[in-house]
């Protein structure tokens, strides 16, 4: 199966996560980050969820009305609750990631590395996700610590680029000079 990758702007839109444990707790973060209004549903839940104060909690089992409205759904429940999330989602044209369940799921979350502006998934399909994560290690491991100053750099050289009409062929090499001059020595000044 090849999958299409893409990021979401989550940004002020609900998204709905089905869970109440240990799993569910761990997708809060990267939710949050992005600025999603998240609600979480589950007949119980874990301190870890609680600890979110911008989290909404409705401690009750899930049924489909739950996902009237949201964008987003992570299903982190058991397999027969993320089955019935998985068809409500579907119904209503919703993309389901179900945590650990490919079968359930219709969007796969993939092993990410970030440094500030800069963020990389890894995807497996849903087939392995203990390699995706070793892949994401690797990768963080390996990527310079300044991507930051590589973002400030390319940011403005995007702005110049657009202001003076350069074709989008020419840009990367144009680009590999401009960051290739962040480790260039400065020149010394006699004194």
């Amino acid at each position: 199966m090849t999958l299409y990758p893409v990021f979401l702007k989550l940004d002020g839109l609900p998204v709905v996560v089905v869970g109440g444990g240990p799993v569910a707790a761990s997708k809060l973060e990267g939710l949050l980050v992005a600025g999603a209004r998240v609600t979480v549903i589950a007949p119980q839940v874990v301190d870890a969820i609680r600890a979110h104060e911008s989290v909404a909690i409705l401690e009750t089992e899930f049924c489909p009305a739950h996902l009237h409205g949201a964008r987003w759904v992570v299903a982190a429940a058991t397999p027969d609750v993320n089955r019935d999330v998985a068809v409500a989602a579907a119904a209503r044209g919703l993309f389901v990631n179900a945590v650990d369940e490919p079968a359930n799921a219709s969007a796969y979350l993939g092993g990410v590395v970030r440094r500030g502006e800069v963020e990389i998934s890894i995807s497996t399909g849903g087939t392995a996700p203990a390699l995706a994560g070793l892949l994401r290690e690797a990768l963080d491991a390996i990527l310079p610590h300044e991507l930051e100053k590589w973002i400030a750099v390319a940011a403005v050289a995007r702005r110049e680029w657009r202001r003076d009409g350069i074709a989008m062929a020419e840009r990367r090499p144009m680009l590999m000079r401009a960051l290739d001059r962040l480790y260039r020595p400065k020149a010394q000044v006699p004194s």
